[in-house]
């Protein structure tokens, strides 16, 4: 069977995100990769969205960048702007194209569909699929979302919906996100934290119906895309091995509070290709130890009090929204996070530190 220099299980943001950090900076040009990914082909399936807190390499995959978004709760809307760190969204299919036509450039990397077609004998391992231990009580960020796109100009597309708590909760936490793209088109979205027990909760269809047309007041327009998935908002249970570095949510770059995955991603991956020439020595990389004991603490307070939820959530951006941005991204200081933490509700987060 064939043998590699590097094997990249799973083609999807994780390992084509390194793939491509490889290639642009010429690690490969004498060593051989094979990517394992099953999918017949690559299209449009997801949309990755955060705020621009550092540098990345797909800017030319942005459908849209925003400088102002707003949170929502019954009764009060907080208008929020974002100049230094502006939130973007990236088109999955213009991210797989982009990725795919430069590592056909190279003919030392190879895709396989399954990982019995090679031999893992004597390869550096990079895996992107997670090992998701079975527990119906743990929490999981599941949404869906479509597209729309209406025949007359209806949105503000200079601001977002981040968070629109004003919608049935259920006694778990459920807001609606909207993404405007232009004046006449947006991504609207239903979001829920909770566990996967209730099915109920994934009615998703009816209820952005529901929203387009009693919240959004919008009845005339046509749907062009729909994505659908779930984020686990624990840690897989993928074990350390020699010769071998899990990536993407198996390696942690999931931040538990938030869902956001992508530049956690990037930064990773710069991490890998800065020391590829001695990756079987490097350290791993890992999200900050003071960000998994804070959401460790923040997923306490949501199991046990979703109904404060919403309002935890509006609280967190008073004051400037750097600091938030900052805390949510893993790029805050003491002081930053000691701001966030005192915007809390005391009694609950401590009663939560205590509990296990």
């Amino acid at each position: 069977m064939k043998e590699f220099d590097y094997i990249i299980i799973g083609g999807g943001c994780a390992g084509l995100s390194l793939a491509y950090e490889l290639e642009i900076h010429k690690k490969l040009e004498d060593k051989t990769l094979a990517i394992i990914e099953p999918r017949n082909e690559y299209k449009r399936d997801k949309t990755w969205s955060f705020w621009k807190i550092m540098p990345h390499n797909f800017d030319d995959c942005v459908i849209k960048s925003w400088k102002n978004f707003s949170i929502n709760i019954p009764g009060k809307t907080k208008h929020i702007e974002c100049n230094s760190y502006p939130y973007q969204s990236i088109d999955s299919g213009l991210f797989y194209e982009k990725i795919n036509k430069k590592l056909k450039e190279n003919k030392n990397i190879i895709f396989y569909k399954d990982v019995k077609e090679i031999s893992l004998e004597n390869s550096f391992v990079f895996n992107s699929v997670p090992e998701l231990k079975t527990d119906e009580n743990n929490i999981w960020q599941h949404f869906c979302g479509v597209e729309i796109e209406t025949k007359k100009n209806f949105f503000d597309d200079e601001i977002i919906n981040l968070m629109d708590f004003d919608c049935e909760q259920k006694n778990d936490v459920h807001f609606f996100y909207t993404l405007p793209y232009s004046k006449n088109k947006a991504l609207v979205e239903t979001t829920w934290l909770s566990n996967m027990k209730d099915n109920s909760l994934k009615d998703y269809d009816n209820e952005i119906n529901d929203y387009i047309k009693n919240h959004l007041n919008l009845s005339d327009y046509k749907i062009n895309f729909k994505e659908e998935g779930a984020i686990p908002l624990f840690y897989p249970t993928n074990f350390k091995e020699k010769n071998k570095i899990n990536i993407g949510t198996a390696g942690g770059m999931t931040r538990l509070s938030t869902g956001y995955t992508f530049l956690n991603i990037q930064e990773h991956s710069k991490y890998i290709r800065k020391n590829i020439d001695n990756i079987s020595n490097t350290k791993i990389f890992n999200i900050s130890e003071k960000y998994k004991f804070l959401d460790k603490i923040f997923l306490r307070v949501l199991k046990k009090n979703p109904k404060k939820m919403p309002n935890i959530f509006f609280s967190m951006f008073y004051g400037t929204s750097n600091t938030a941005i900052k805390f949510l991204s893993n790029k805050s200081n003491i002081f930053e996070d000691l701001s966030i933490i005192l915007k809390m509700p005391k009694w609950i987060f401590i009663k939560a530190l205590f509990e296990k």
